[in-house]
């Protein structure tokens, strides 16, 4: 790899430290800590939250008739979510011991907590209970499939891809034959 594109890297991975810091930063602004894997708010602000919560009847009341009509399809995501979790986990088990991958950590991926919210309704804290653990599960799969893909064929597209995973930028470029080998053996 050159020396301007590992340059580039490290700024980048500052940049992205310097932004967690803010995001923490902004996280004392809001009153809550996290403990373990709990979130607590003071007091005040939790009793704040809980008067801000619009209650269930009127939720549904004000929801477009097309939300309440597409809500069973969107809802039937959840099975096949529920197959890859599954299947991540037995592929994981099996096939990273196999091969001596470094097993991805599930609770590093897969954080369900926003139905915590004190004002959020029950069909919001379905909401987000949902659509939290789709993306989660689905971040996991990324991390599973990237250390896969770097194990068997690190070898970065012949054109540029969106969004590629954070293993991406150590791959060999596409067409350097020399050294691959040996590569993949390490």
């Amino acid at each position: 790899m050159s020396s301007k594109i590992e340059s580039l890297l490290a700024k980048m991975r500052a940049l992205e430290t310097d932004l967690e810091v803010a995001f923490h930063e902004r996280e004392d602004e809001l009153v809550y800590k996290i403990k373990g894997r709990r979130v607590r708010f003071e007091r005040q602000v939790k009793s704040a939250h809980s008067q801000m919560k619009i209650c269930w009847a009127d939720y549904l009341r004000q929801t477009p008739p097309r939300h309440l009509l597409s809500a069973p399809i969107a809802y039937a995501m959840l099975l096949p979510l529920v197959l890859l979790d599954v299947s991540l986990f037995i592929y994981q088990q099996v096939c990273f011991r196999a091969y001596r991958i470094p097993r991805v950590r599930r609770g590093d991926y897969v954080v369900i907590n926003r139905h915590m919210l004190a004002y959020l309704n029950l069909f919001e804290k379905f909401n987000c209970i949902y659509c939290g653990y789709g993306n989660r599960v689905l971040s996991f799969s990324r991390e599973i499939s990237a250390r896969t893909e770097q194990y068997w064929c690190p070898i970065k597209y012949a054109r540029r891809i969106a969004n590629p995973h954070d293993r991406y930028a150590d791959f060999m470029a596409y067409g350097e034959a020399e050294g691959f080998h040996t590569r993949l053996e390490e």
